[in-house]
């Protein structure tokens, strides 16, 4: 399972030692949900923060684009340093162009899918993308609860992955805790995006990432 803890549920005043501290607790890549208050109802990172990201790690930055206008961002944030950049094909109307555009640039490309959009959409795009990220939760805020529904479209886009002979990393966001993770990984995720989980755990982040690892390992019962 690859760990993508989200720096939206980091502690700000510390970031950087936060950050830090992902990587020696062993997770695998940082997640930055990027918002732009439209296409999502709230505000957070423009292209700066990937810079910043770089110093303190060098894990691979993974890019959530929840925004309207991603072709016009991408850019800025492959510049900055992204490792890999996902879209939501709900803002692409263009998306094999998009997906294309992002692998020229030389970042892995991925497609964002909210819970209401059926996986149906990704039948022309098997060939242009690196990862799929299944929205667990309404996008825009950390902090809510998994949305049940969520592991049986988990399973079908296994399901869908394998059939088209994809090796795409198939992603879920959103509620993964270490009371949903079971259920998550046993559907057929290979990486899910933390925040609370890690950010938020009593014993520190490198005790949420051990925990997530040990459930992940353990498996069901």
């Amino acid at each position: 399972m690859i760990l993508a803890p989200s720096i939206l549920s980091a502690d700000f005043s510390r970031l950087g030692q936060q950050i830090e501290a992902l990587e020696e607790g062993g997770a695998n890549w940082v997640h930055v949900d990027v918002m732009d208050g439209h296409f999502v109802p709230n505000l957070s990172f423009g292209p700066w923060i990937i810079p910043f990201i770089k110093k303190h790690t060098s894990l691979p930055v993974d890019v959530h684009l929840m925004v309207t206008n991603p072709d016009e961002l991408i850019p800025a944030f492959v510049e900055g340093g992204a490792n890999q950049i996902t879209v939501h094909v709900e803002t692409c109307p263009h998306l094999p162009r998009t997906l294309q555009n992002i692998r020229t640039a030389g970042c892995k490309a991925g497609v964002a899918l909210n819970p209401a959009t059926p996986l149906h959409v990704l039948e022309w795009v098997w060939d242009h993308v690196d990862l799929v990220l299944l929205l667990a939760t309404n996008p825009g805020f950390s902090g809510q609860k998994y949305l049940p529904q969520t592991t049986a479209k988990i399973a079908g886009l296994d399901n869908m992955i394998h059939a088209a002979g994809s090796q795409a990393i198939l992603q879920v966001d959103g509620g993964v805790n270490a009371n949903t993770l079971v259920e998550i990984s046993a559907a057929g995720a290979t990486s899910v995006v933390t925040g609370n989980a890690v950010f938020k755990h009593p014993g520190g982040i490198s005790a949420g990432i051990y925990l997530l690892r040990e459930i992940c390992q353990s498996g069901p019962g």
